[in-house]
This record gives structure tokens, C-alpha cells and sequence, in this order.
């Protein structure tokens, strides 16, 4: 985050209350601060917040962000090493949380410029956003990036602001109580927007009266709030707190008559709605681009915003027009020529840049990193001041290649040292850069809504069918938390990534979670555990079928396998023998599986005087973790027999240990075991289909996010008469006159041929509708009777509002066969949230 002119070190120390060990660099300029260690771009002119959450704590990344350059650090507690450390500034404060939102808050009352603040339960994001295309015409804005509302959000958002800005849209988000206020010291807002309240985050507030309360903290010196008094708890709340606060002005919309602004007719069209808004005698008739509830809530927000600047009628009717859909998300495609796009063509800043940046450079499977960018708009920074910053960025990133976009940045093209293009329009790239140059190369589309990106997106990307499977990243890492969240200090965690990652990809999914810190994944199969090397998966791979063919390769790319019986232990000794000097320098590192009543793979108790002794005979061989598996750690009706398997394996490993004369990795716990038995966490735990937010713990199950989405379209709409028949093998026929839609998913995408003729039902316009007649190969028919769809709309296989548990019940199985055979030919979408 840029502070743009920067803070000395000293006068850090002095706006946060701090105690300087080492005032040796106090008048050094700090331009960035930085809370997560793994988004260092600029080492020489940083500040870590060396921050402890209760998922993770800071301080223990300080030593690997000295190594990387940055010398200055806000901590709690100094390291045990600090005084070797003759160049590194520390500041001691009590809370560094409570610090970085000090510096936060006086940072923004050093500008006078009005601040629109904006909080609620939903449309935060989508507000702020609409607010930045319909003010950013007449002023300069500085808003918060992607979603960043919380309580380290908000500091990075307003980190931002710099003189030349001229307002602020920030959104403010709380997850429990006594947290607001201290949002709203940094924001000082001016004016509020007050979204409407729903369930988000009830489990942090006794009532949903508190909630609201605590919400209305934020706006308690702003000069005007605004929001819907249609939403009667709110306005009851409201209404009841502004009396505490009468210099608050309320501008309140409704339906009704009587308020601040009347909404008089709201009239849907196929694919935009007619407004009809009364403010006094004065009406005001628009057509807003969109056609659902919610976009129209938050578009008449944003009216009411534009009518208490003093906008006229003329300018209001013609920008409301011209709202464009905001992309909430980063998208990874796969791209012509074995490329990797990743789509994030909405939205252009040097902050977001960095985010998709980081994103970037996760995607490892590619050599070459390119970057498709288009002029940064609207920043109040010089162009040359501006575009340095970039190329730096640039630079810290190993991006290889630049393709610069607009007159702005190739203006500014002898700043950039990356081999480089620069044209000053989309249209002008596309007809002149060979896009047969694109091959297995990771590419970056980042650009400004106004350079029409997605042209170059459709240009560069796979034209396959519209059948394809989602997967949130985001949620991934949130349900990665949540299951962390379980585990006690130094407990560590081997993610599972077998089978295609559950139907997810396996290096995507393994890439996010090399990032995220996870400490082991694990695979099938040596081939597997090869592409993730290949792809720059640089964490540990335990590898749990290992065959001797594959030995070569196990070795090769420095895999560890699951030893399970004395076959294999003897197989892969004698092949290690046979190619490589051994030493307790260059150790086999392997996995010993034990048998505890599963009766699957393992070694049994009977085997380990045995297996002690070869093991002992071969000391370059390395244990790095026992394991064995629990047959049934989901069902409370097996509890007996799971606590009968964990002290079995306790036992074994305490003899296995005592035999060898060291201490390995201990680990039994599966995700269901997880949650469910904290005394088997022992030294790791083993996290598989939990990651993808499937669990059979009722309790747990609302923590986590849907993390795959399947879906399609219908591709045809067709009437259907009674007495027909439909599909193959025709022995049911209709009962009535019917409506049905063709959807281009079938039993060779992994839809279940089982869920034809009724028994499977598929989710179209928010309602599950019948799978009729038999599923064919590639494609299946439903029943739409009676619902307002078209050709074109979306249909949902399995997802957040379809839930795959249903599905999986429906079929008398189990989610994960459902992951597992969704088809290598349906099209993979990996995305982030901005």
C-alpha cells in the first residue's frame, strides 16, 4: 500500500505511540506498509504490521521479509534475534493492529476531501463501485479495492488516498460487536449509505437489532444518511437512533409517499427497468440497465447519492444509463495455445494490480509471464510518476513481457526494461499483434472498463461449450481457515490433491494452496505429483501409490512415498540402492501407512519388529510421518471404534519411534476428524473434501463456502404434446402438454445417467426443475413448464442453491464420487473475488 509522499520512520513511531530499537534509519521514507508477507513488492520503502489473528500471527514471517530486504517492522513482542539486527528498525507497540488503524485514521484526516461511507449486509460492493463510474467523471476518487471492508481492509483502503483525490467511496463490513467504531475513526465519513440488513454474520450479534445498531455506529458524525426506509427494521432503528443523534440529516427512499425521495413506478422490460422518481414537485424518469431487485436497489442508492450532490436531472438519467455490470472476480482460463488467461479486464489501479499480480505469479506451471495493460485512469498521479511505479512493480514481479495499451502508458513505454509492446488502442492490438505469439505463456488481462478488454479475452481464450465447472479459489481458502481454525498452535495440515484436486484441477488447486502456506499435499499417484513439479509446486508431495515404475520419476522430482507393505519398502529400496550413493546427506524420504481396522493399506501391528529392523538397516532412509486412515471419524455411531483406531496408532507410533531413536510426523485426521475430534490432531492433520465445503457435520457445514459450481445453458426451448415421448429409449410419455429446455450436459460430462426420467432435478430461474426423458451422452432435457425461462439462461448442476449433497443423496452415493466424475472435458474456470 502506498502512502505516495511517505512517513519518516520517526515520525511512524510518534503517530502510533511506539518505542524505535535502532533509531539509526529514523529519517528513512516510508512509501508502502504491508500486513501480508507474501505481497512484498517494494522491500527498500516498506513497513510490516507484524499483526496476530487467531488463524495466524505475523512475527513469524519477519525473518523471511528481512531476507527479502525490508527494514522496518511493527511488533508486539521483539524477535529473540532483533539485536543482531544493526540495519532493521523495529517499532514496540502493544496492539499492531490498533497501530495500523492509528496511522490509518491520521493519514486520512490529513485530507479535507468528503468521504461517502457505505455499510449493510449486501451491495456494499456493487455501490461503491457504480458510485466510482457515475462521480469519477467530475472527480477524482480514490475507493476501497475489491471488497476491503474489514478491519485490516479499511486501513489498506484508505492508505490509498493521496492530494490529488477529491473523494472518497469506502465500504465499511463487521463481523461482531465494538467493531464499527473503530472503523469509523478511520473513515470519518461525511456522508453514509445504509444498504438494508439480512443473516451475513448474525452469529456475531444477539439480535438482529443489535446488528443493526452497531452498524449505525459508522454514521455517527456523517452529515446526511442515506437509505430505504421500504426495509421497516431499518427504518425503525433508524429513525428511533437519529433522535440520539438529530444532526444527522436522513434521506430516505421508498415506494410510499412521505419520505425524502418517492420511487413511483418501477417498471421491468426484457433486459432493463423504467424508473419514475418524485423529489418534491420535481419527477425524474429513467431506464436503469438491469432488470433484478437487487441491482435496482442499489442503482436507486446511488440516485439518491447523486441527487443530495446537486446533480441535475439531465446528467443523473444519462450516467444511471450507462452503468456497466460490475466483475466481482479474477477468472483463470485456459487460453489458445496451452496458454493460461487470467481475466481481469473491469478495473485498472496500481493497488489491484499488484492483487492480480500475486495472482499471476502463482501460476507456475508457465515459464513466461506476460501482462496485458491498459492506461490507468483517473489516479491524480503524473503519468511518469504513475507509470514507474508500475514498471517497478513490473520489475519486483518477473513479469517477462508488457503489452501496454492506450496513449498514457505508451507515452511512457522508455520506462519499462521487460520486453514490450504498446499500441494505442484494443482495436489496434488485435489487428496487428500476432496472437500465434501466445504459446504456453501466463497471461494477465488488466485493463479499464473503457478499453473494451473482453475483446481480447474472447480472442485469446478456448472456444469450448458453455458446460463448465466453477471453482471459487476464495472459498477454498476461506474453508482452508475454517478447518485451521480447529487446530492448536504448530499443528500442521497435507492437503489432499488427488483425482484432478476432487474435479477441481490439481496444479490451480495446488498453486493457491502453496501460497495459503499449507505444509504437505498429497497424491494418488507419481504422474500427479510430476505435473505439480513441473507446474512450480515447490511444497512437499507425499505421493500414496507409488509403482515401480514410476520410481524413476518419484525420485527425479524429489516426491516422498507412501510405504504400505514390505514389497514396496524392499522395491523402492532396491531401486534407490541401484541409482543413487546413499547417505543420511541424501535421504529417501518416505511415509510409513498403518493398518489400524480399516483393513485397507497398511502395515499391521504384528509387522513392526520387522519394519523397524529393515529400517534400521537403512538409515539413509528418512521417516518423515506415520499415518494411518479412520474408517468412519463422520458417524457418531462409530465414535467407539474411531477412539478404538486413534489409540491404536498412538501406541504403534510410540513403538515405532522408540525402535528408530527419532521423532516423525504423526498424523490420523481426516476432515471429518477434523472438527470432530481435536485430541487426534496430533502433529498433522489430513484435509480432503472439507476444502470444497462438503461435510457431513451439521455444525460445521454452515461455516463453509461452495466452492464448485457445475453449470450450463439451455440451448433450445421446445413445446412438447401430451402422449409424447422424449429421449432415447422413449418408454415415458407426457401426462400433460409441456415445456422443455436442452441443456448441452450429459453422462460424458459426469452427469449421472441415473438422474434421467424424473428422479434428478436441475435448478433454473432460483427453481428445481425435473431432468425428463433418459440423459444422453452430451446433452439432458428438463421440464421448464410454467417457468419464465429463455434460451440462453443459466442452468445449475450442482452448487451453492443445488447443493452436491443433495445430488449425491438423490444417487444413494457420495459427494465425492460427483467431484471426481465431473469430465476432463468440461471446462474449468478458477476465480477470485476482487
Amino acid at each position: 500500500m502506498n502512502f505516495t509522499t511517505g512517513y519518516t520512520i520517526e515520525k511512524i513511531t510518534e503517530i502510533i505511540k511506539g518505542r524505535l530499537i535502532n533509531k539509526l534509519h529514523k529519517k528513512k521514507r516510508i512509501q508502502h506498509f504491508l500486513t501480508d508477507s507474501r505481497r512484498l513488492v517494494f522491500p527498500e520503502t516498506t513497513i510490516f504490521f507484524a499483526i496476530k489473528t487467531k488463524k495466524n500471527d505475523g512475527h513469524k514471517y519477519i525473518r523471511q521479509l528481512i531476507d527479502k530486504g525490508v527494514g522496518c517492522f511493527v511488533v508486539s513482542k521483539l524477535p529473540s534475534y532483533a539485536s543482531e539486527l544493526k540495519q532493521v528498525s523495529f517499532i514496540i507497540v502493544d496492539d499492531t493492529l490498533d497501530s495500523l488503524q492509528e496511522i490509518a485514521a491520521y493519514h486520512r484526516r490529513r485530507f479535507k476531501m468528503p468521504v461517502i461511507a457505505i455499510t449493510g449486509s449486501n451491495g456494499k460492493t456493487i455501490i461503491k463501485e457504480w458510485l466510482g463510474q457515475l462521480l469519477s467523471i467530475d472527480h477524482n476518487v480514490v475507493k476501497s479495492p475489491k471488497s476491503y471492508n474489514s478491519q485490516i481492509g479499511v486501513p489498506h483502503s484508505v492508505w490509498q488516498i493521496n492530494k490529488n483525490h477529491t473523494i472518497g467511496i469506502f465500504e465499511a463490513g463487521i463481523s461482531k460487536t465494538r467493531e464499527m467504531k473503530r472503523l469509523q475513526k478511520i473513515l470519518a465519513p461525511d456522508i453514509g449509505i445504509f444498504t438494508n440488513i439480512g443473516p451475513a454474520h448474525d452469529e456475531g450479534f444477539s439480535n438482529r437489532k443489535e446488528k443493526i445498531l452497531e452498524k449505525l455506529t459508522l454514521f455517527e458524525e456523517v452529515d446526511t444518511l442515506i437509505f430505504c426506509a421500504d426495509h421497516k427494521d431499518v427504518e425503525e432503528k433508524i429513525s428511533r437512533w437519529a433522535k440520539k443523534y438529530p444532526y444527522v440529516k436522513l434521506f430516505r427512499w421508498s415506494i410510499n409517499p412521505g419520505y425524502e425521495l418517492q420511487v413511483k413506478k418501477i417498471e421491468k422490460q426484457y433486459n432493463s427497468t423504467n424508473l419514475e422518481i418524485k423529489r418534491d414537485s420535481d419527477s425524474l424518469s429513467m431506464k436503469l440497465p438491469f432488470t433484478d431487485y437487487a441491482s435496482i436497489e442499489n442503482a436507486i442508492q446511488c440516485i439518491a447519492l447523486m441527487i443530495l450532490l446537486d446533480y441535475d436531472n439531465h446528467r443523473i438519467k444519462k450516467r444511471i444509463a450507462m452503468l456497466q455490470p460490475v466483475a466481482m472476480r479474477m477468472e483463470l482460463k485456459h487460453g489458445i495455445n496451452n496458454c493460461t488467461l487470467i481475466n481481469d479486464s473491469y478495473n485498472s489501479d496500481v493497488y489491484s494490480l499488484g492483487i492480480a499480480l500475486d495472482f499471476l505469479s502463482t501460476q507456475n506451471q508457465h515459464d513466461k509471464k506476460i501482462l496485458i495493460l491498459s492506461d490507468i485512469l483517473q489516479t491524480g498521479i503524473p503519468g511518469k510518476v504513475l507509470y514507474r511505479q508500475v514498471a517497478n512493480l513490473l520489475n519486483e514481479k518477473k513479469v517477462y513481457q508488457l503489452i501496454g495499451i492506450g496513449p498514457e502508458i505508451s507515452k511512457q513505454s522508455g520506462l519499462f526494461n521487460n520486453a514490450k509492446y504498446f499500441y494505442n488502442t484494443t482495436e489496434s492490438f488485435l489487428q496487428n499483434h500476432d496472437l500465434n505469439y501466445f504459446q504456453n505463456h501466463a497471461v494477465l488481462i488488466k485493463g479499464a472498463r473503457a478499453f473494451g478488454f473482453e475483446k481480447i479475452i474472447e480472442a485469446l481464450q478456448l472456444q469450448d461449450h458453455q458446460t463448465m465447472l466453477e471453482i471459487n479459489l476464495d472459498a477454498m481458502v476461506h474453508n482452508l481457515n475454517v478447518f485451521r481454525s480447529f487446530l492448536k498452535p504448530g499443528v500442521k495440515t497435507m492437503v489432499m490433491v488427488k483425482a484432478f484436486g476432487y474435479g477441481s484441477g490439481s496444479y490451480e488447486t495446488a498453486s493457491m494452496l502453496q501460497y495459503h502456506n499449507t505444509d504437505y499435499l498429497a497424491v494418488a499417484y507419481t504422474d500427479e505429483g510430476k505435473e505439480l513439479r513441473k507446474a512450480g509446486i515447490r511444497t512437499p508431495v507425499m505421493v500414496m501409490n507409488p509403482e515401480a515404475q514410476s520410481f524413476e520419476g518419484l525420485f527425479k522430482y524429489n516426491l516422498e512415498p507412501e510405504i504400505y507393505n514390505f514389497r514396496l519398502l524392499k522395491s523402492i529400496l532396491e531401486d534407490y540402492k541401484r541409482n543413487f550413493p546413499v547417505s543420511k546427506q541424501n535421504p529417501l524420504n518416505v511415509h510409513i501407512k498403518l493398518d489400524t481396522g480399516m483393513h485397507r493399506l497398511g502395515f499391521d501391528t504384528d509387522d513392526i519388529d520387522e519394519l523397524a529392523a529393515i529400517l534400521r538397516q537403512n538409515p539413509f532412509v528418512k521417516v518423515k510421518s506415520v499415518f494411518s486412515h479412520f474408517a468412519a471419524s463422520d458417524d457418531p455411531g462409530f465414535d467407539f471404534f474411531t477412539k478404538k483406531q486413534l489409540a491404536t496408532f498412538i501406541n504403534t507410533c510410540n513403538i515405532i519411534e522408540k525402535m528408530l531413536g527419532y521423532v516423525f510426523l504423526k498424523h490420523i485426521c481426516n476432515s471429518a476428524a477434523i472438527t470432530r475430534f481435536s485430541e487426534a490432531h496430533l502433529d498433522m492433520v489430513r484435509l480432503g473434501i472439507g476444502l470444497y465445503g462438503v461435510t457431513a457435520d451439521k455444525r460445521i457445514q454452515p461455516l463453509l463456502k461452495n466452492v464448485s459450481t457445475f453449470k450450463s445453458i439451455i440451448s433450445q426451448i421446445k413445446k412438447v404434446k401430451k402422449e409424447e415421448a422424449i429421449g432415447y429409449n422413449p418408454k415415458h410419455k407426457t401426462t400433460s402438454d409441456i415445456t422443455i429446455g436442452i441443456v448441452p450436459v450429459g453422462y460424458a460430462d459426469g452427469l449421472n445417467r441415473k438422474l434421467g426420467n424424473g428422479k434428478g432435478k436441475l435448478l433454473v430461474k432460483e427453481k428445481l426443475v425435473p431432468i425428463t426423458g433418459n440423459i444422453c451422452m452430451d446433452m439432458c432435457m428438463i421440464n421448464i413448464t410454467g417457468i419464465d425461462a429463455k434460451e440462453g439462461d443459466e442452468v445449475i448442476i450442482f452448487g451453492e442453491k443445488n447443493p452436491i449433497n443433495k445430488l449425491a443423496k438423490s444417487l444413494g452415493t457420495i459427494p465425492y464420487e460427483i467431484l471426481t466424475n465431473v469430465s476432463a472435458r468440461v471446462k474449468r474456470v478458477y476465480y477470485q473475488e476482487r
